[in-house]
């Protein structure tokens, strides 16, 4: 393993991904003790909270980045949903559904917090999302992206859940915190 430093500017690269048609999936029951939440009228504060609880270890830093005023009518869009999963009482991690966009729903973020990773929760979490977000009238279409500074996991989850590559970019971004990065593998 090595550590690449805060401050250090590095390449990643983001993979822009579609999913053109229903899987039909079955919302699936949670596990006992978990419990999925909608927000209603979020304040800006909670969304931003989970973004940096979930995103800390992958460089999200674009929403805190952005005009407060934009970041605010983003979170208090009734056309976009904002779901908590939680477990004893905290959150576990949540999604966010963009239906802005006739037609379309974007799974706008994702992710669980560190303290959740691995305990078997992700896939069934991103099945619920892909499952409301293709419950909704008129949604012909979702898409997702993630980039190589995201979970290593993330791009082959989307994959196996249905989702297809359509684009990437290259991009550069200078880390708020150290990065731990296996030696064989560039960040």
């Amino acid at each position: 393993m090595s550590v690449v430093p805060a401050g250090t500017e590095v390449d990643y690269r983001i993979t822009y991904l579609e999913m053109p048609d229903d899987p039909g999936l079955i919302e699936p029951s949670l596990p006992e003790g978990y419990r999925l939440e909608k927000a209603e009228d979020p304040p800006v504060w909670y969304f931003l909270s989970l973004y940096a609880a979930v995103g800390r270890d992958y460089e999200w830093q674009d929403k805190f980045l952005e005009d407060p005023g934009d970041v605010a009518a983003f979170v208090s869009d009734p056309r976009v949903e904002l779901w908590t999963l939680t477990f004893k009482g905290w959150p576990q991690g949540f999604f966010q559904l963009d239906f802005r966009e006739p037609g379309l729903c974007d799974l706008a973020y994702f992710g669980l917090v560190p303290e959740a990773v691995g305990a078997g929760v992700g896939r069934l979490l991103l099945t619920i999302a892909l499952a409301k977000g293709w419950a909704r009238d008129g949604v012909g279409r979702m898409t997702v992206n993630t980039c190589t500074l995201d979970h290593p996991a993330a791009l082959g989850l989307y994959r196996k859940m249905g989702f297809r590559p359509v684009r990437t970019e290259d991009r550069k971004r200078t880390l708020t915190q150290d990065r731990v990065v296996p030696d064989f593998q560039g960040v």
